[in-house]
């Protein structure tokens, strides 16, 4: 079954994962050693979580690595079914 808009993995980080730990997102950036910069345009959702930020959540004990890339590929996917597509023929098969 389809999901029906899926949540950008940077929702879940802002709203889920940030308050359960008690940390600001400068604490979390510096843990992960990432650029807050960088971290926040992922929590508001002007950026993909990408394979190396996915990497340091699972060595950081924040879930599994291909459980975050699978969520952000739900959410691309999604969002790339749902914009305007130029008409497409199928091959014959």
């Amino acid at each position: 079954m389809a999901m029906f808009n899926p949540p950008h993995p940077g929702e879940t980080l802002r709203e889920d994962i940030v308050p359960q730990l008690g940390i600001s997102i400068t604490e979390l950036a510096r843990r992960l050693g990432f650029a807050r910069e960088t971290l926040s345009r992922i929590l508001h959702e002007h950026a993909p979580v990408s394979p190396d930020l996915a990497v340091r959540l699972e060595r950081a004990g924040i879930g599994k690595a291909r459980v975050w890339l699978g969520v952000q590929a739900d959410y691309d996917l999604w969002q790339a079914e749902h914009r305007d597509q130029p008409p497409i023929e199928r091959f014959a098969g």
